[in-house]
């Protein structure tokens, strides 16, 4: 494999290269990090914001130097790579620490450089009280502030995945918190009703939510910043959480002339190679594949980016690994309620031209997380979107107290692996009282799908009176 290169040391790069030594024992691997961390669990972050997650070393997987020890990888942290030289095969390296800069060549290059929180051009938004969570040293900081400003009140911009998270673990310190999103629902890969779910328990946690309201501007108090959102309304914080999404960081992909979409998203084929063969991309920078409907995206998810570094690695090592698309299976904890998804949401499907009742059919069913007569049993909605022939599985979403997270996991599976309809009902899964029923909601699920398909049930439309 000769000498490997590999910029970004966070979840596809550290996979990467932990996949690369195990294939290869002989091979010169150098990972350059600009910041002080490697392999650390951004998912975590917002918990030990909240100190749920109390030690902050639990979030660091792999320190840099249990990476040379275990793996004999050349870890240079506070190393930002600053170009690339595809002709000559160069890179260029900035040390933080001194300024320094030196060139370092390889023979194959991985770039996963990751994404950054969005931080648009609104008035205000320079203030010290406005703060991004994205990295271990961003959590360092809001912990650090809320500490020493006595920090009582907090607005959370953005009601999507990290939003939700803040929202809760800055409740769950004590402060009173405010969710300020430019929607008319939170969590976005949920469709409008299903959403409903998640507002109605935030509010009865003591959070304001102010939806379909974004902001016009902010405006440092000293004490406290003012939020003017559109409508006109005021809101003050002492703190206020940025989260309103990311963008790839792919500046030095573009610089270096690989072929990019028009989001700043690396092109790779299906074996994550880049338009120059030698430089393989993974991660948040690139554009994948959508399973559903085989379209370009971009999904920054960790689960996808640890995968990616892996076959990459495979790849460089000689293999034909294809990269096969990606669902965008997620889950987040919101107050008392588990929310997930996995594959298109209905506003996807009629985005893309499709039309209920000609091109695909949804069902909404509620079940209980486990058998009624078992203690501690509690609903689940689920929603499930399908073709008009039954054999293909658009998406689902289900909200609820329990067992939401396996049920999607079984439904993003049945997807993965081409079923449909008769594939749900048929589907032989564990049983016992405290776990589930006899008939699984997804069995349930199932079930309902073909008595639409079928002709023996209709759902009214939830939105028509």
């Amino acid at each position: 494999m000769g000498k490997i290169l590999i910029i970004g040391g966070v979840a596809g790069g550290a996979s990467c290269a932990a996949r690369l030594r195990r294939l290869d024992e002989k091979a010169q691997i150098i990972l350059f990090e600009r910041g002080e961390y490697i392999s650390y669990a951004n998912c975590g972050l917002p918990y030990h914001v909240g100190d749920v997650i109390k030690s902050r070393d639990a979030l660091l997987l792999q320190t840099p130097e249990a990476m040379r020890t275990k793996f004999n990888i050349d870890v240079r942290i506070k190393s930002e790579v600053t170009s690339i030289d595809r002709k000559n095969k160069k890179i260029t390296v900035k040390k933080a620490d001194t300024g320094e800069n030196y060139t370092e060549s390889y023979d194959t290059l991985v770039i996963s450089t990751g994404s950054s929180p969005l931080r648009p051009p609104i008035p205000g938004i320079d203030s010290p009280r406005i703060q991004t969570l994205w990295t271990v040293p961003d959590t360092d900081r809001i912990r650090g502030f809320i500490k020493e400003n006595a920090v009582k009140t907090a607005a959370v911009i953005g009601g999507g995945f990290i939003g939700l998270e803040m929202a809760e673990n800055l409740r769950h310190i004590g402060l009173e918190v405010s969710i300020i999103e430019m929607l008319d629902q939170v969590m976005a890969p949920l469709d409008y009703e299903m959403a409903q779910l998640l507002h109605e328990n935030i509010t009865q946690n003591g959070v304001k939510l102010y939806l379909g309201d974004g902001v016009s501007s902010f405006e440092d108090k000293g004490n406290k910043v003012d939020i003017t959102l559109k409508s006109g309304k005021i809101v003050s914080a002492d703190l206020v959480i940025l989260s309103i999404g990311v963008r790839p960081n792919g500046e030095l992909a573009r610089e270096a002339g690989l072929e990019m979409n028009p989001r700043g998203g690396i092109i790779v084929d299906e074996l994550l190679r880049t338009s120059d063969p030698n430089i393989y991309a993974v991660g948040d920078v690139i554009e994948v594949e959508d399973f559903i409907d085989k379209s370009r995206t971009m999904i920054p998810l960790a689960g996808p980016a640890n995968k990616q570094g892996r076959i990459a690695a495979d790849n460089i090592a000689g293999g034909n690994e294809k990269y096969e698309g990606t669902l965008g299976t997620a889950v987040a904890k919101v107050f008392d309620l588990t929310a997930a998804s996995t594959g298109a949401n209905e506003k996807t499907l009629i985005k893309r031209g499709l039309k209920k009742g000609e091109d695909y059919e949804s069902i909404i069913i509620t079940q209980n997380s486990h058998a009624g007569y078992y203690p501690g049993a509690v609903p689940l909605t689920l929603k499930l979107l399908f073709s008009k022939d039954g054999k293909q599985i658009f998406g689902a979403q289900i909200v609820g107290g329990d067992g939401v997270d396996k049920r999607i996991d079984t439904i993003s599976t049945t997807i993965k692996l081409g079923g449909g309809i008769k594939e749900l009902k048929s589907l032989e899964l564990a049983y016992a009282p405290p776990y589930s029923s006899a008939k699984d909601p997804v069995n349930m699920a199932g079930f309902t799908a073909e008595n639409v398909l079928t002709g023996r049930a209709e759902f009214a439309p939830w939105d028509v009176a």
